[in-house]
């Protein structure tokens, strides 16, 4: 009787484990309530609707940074975390602040400081950022919001350095966060990004963030146009090790997609961007796609997927710097 006991308290703790902890997941918004730019809205009735999806499915909106905490110390992840950010420093946000602070959920907002410093009227002022900084975290989004795969190294370094310097100058603290402009970015812009010393850096692939996850490189879900927040906090990290493609192919033909997954599974889903979904075998932990697939687009992304809604994604985006 008492090893019956202990069996089912056993299986109850596994349970329990197995339901607490899991994969956490990272939202990005852009503007609020403006219809003038439909792909990068969403309405304050959805942001609402979103927020009570939120609260009433118990997640937790958590800061960036104790996520991040999380990670560096390679503690298990809660399934329920939730980190919400916003890029680009639109005026808008302003709207939207109000709901942040009635439901108290904490954010990340990523800034390009060049619109702030020239004053464009569409976008927060230096003013507006020390007014909203109490209620959440103001990181950097370059300086101005370039493409950076297409800027020389020193280019690079400069733009970073000059949104550093504004943000010491007008807030009074160097950014410990950063996020790539449009999500894009390549092995040679991350290698510099993270010369800065940036205790997170945050792209735009779809994806959710286990314990293994890196801080210099999170998967953040946009929740713009026609965003399922229900479908994406579904979504599970996927460990995979991509071999091949390293970059943007040269000859603009995508020939082959190679990745090293767990070997416990037997086939995986390939999507690449204007050809939709395709399923292949895993052999021994390994998929290997033969594709020849001509690359309309100067950015794709490359996605694996495997049963349980676990996802790994890449983004390869066309440069004149084919050295990385």
């Amino acid at each position: 009787m008492l090893h019956k006991h202990l069996r089912r308290s056993s299986f109850l703790l596994l349970f329990w484990v197995l339901f607490l902890w899991g994969d956490a997941h990272i939202l990005v918004y852009h503007r609020f309530d403006d219809p003038r730019h439909p792909t990068t809205n969403t309405s304050l009735q959805e942001l609402r609707k979103e927020f009570i999806y939120l609260k009433n499915h118990h997640y937790r909106v958590i800061p960036l940074s104790k996520l991040i905490t999380a990670l560096q110390q390679h503690q298990p992840i809660p399934d329920r975390w939730v980190v919400l950010t916003i890029d680009d420093g639109f005026k808008s946000f302003l709207k939207a602040l109000p709901l942040f602070k009635e439901f108290g959920y904490p954010f990340t907002l990523f800034v390009s400081t060049k619109p702030t410093q020239n004053r464009y009227p569409d976008f927060l002022s230096w003013r507006d950022l020390k007014t909203i900084a109490p209620f959440g975290q103001i990181a950097l989004h370059s300086h101005a919001h370039p493409h950076l795969v297409d800027l020389g190294d020193e280019k690079i370094r400069a733009d970073t350095q000059k949104g550093i310097e504004l943000f010491k100058k007008h807030l009074g603290f160097t950014p410990t966060a950063y996020a790539y402009p449009y999500g894009e970015y390549d092995e040679r812009v991350k290698r510099i990004i993270e010369s800065f010393g940036f205790e997170a850096i945050a792209n735009q692939n779809i994806g959710a963030i286990a314990s293994t996850s890196d801080p210099k490189d999170l998967d953040r879900i946009a929740m713009v146009g026609d965003a399922n927040l229900s479908q994406a906090l579904r979504y599970r990290h996927l460990e995979a090790h991509w071999i091949e493609p390293k970059k943007y192919p040269k000859d603009g033909v995508l020939h082959h997609v190679k990745v090293g997954i767990d070997p416990r599974y037997h086939a995986a889903w390939i999507y690449v961007t204007d050809y939709g979904w395709k399923k292949f075998p895993v052999i021994n932990g390994l998929v290997q796609a033969k594709l020849d697939y001509l690359l309309h687009k100067r950015r794709v992304r490359v996605i694996i997927k495997v049963k349980n809604s676990k996802i790994n994604a890449k983004i390869l985006v066309r440069s004149r710097y084919g050295a990385q």
